[in-house]
């Protein structure tokens, strides 16, 4: 299983570090990852297998989340099944 995680935010030192930490803490594997800084604004989307979580969806969610509020970041992990219905047509 998959999960897409994007990062939307002002841009400052160390973002791609503090997600990946989260993302090693949780043991959810970073398959891809793509970046960008518009003006001052970081955008990154990252696609991370889930397969082998050492916690719950829910909580590497909540780590996401509380990772953003206190960095400023909108960070939100969505399930690559619902990611995949949104945008089929």
């Amino acid at each position: 299983m998959k999960t897409v995680v994007s990062v939307i935010g002002k841009d400052s030192v160390g973002i791609i570090s503090k997600v990946s930490a989260v993302c090693s803490e949780c043991n959810a594997n970073i398959v891809d990852i793509t970046q960008s800084v518009l003006q001052d604004m970081f955008v990154m989307v990252m696609l991370t297998e889930i397969s082998d979580l050492k916690c719950s969806f829910s909580d590497f969610s909540e780590k996401m989340k509380k990772l953003g509020e206190a960095n400023g970041l909108d960070i939100r992990v969505m399930h690559e099944d619902i990611f995949n219905s949104m945008h089929r047509i």
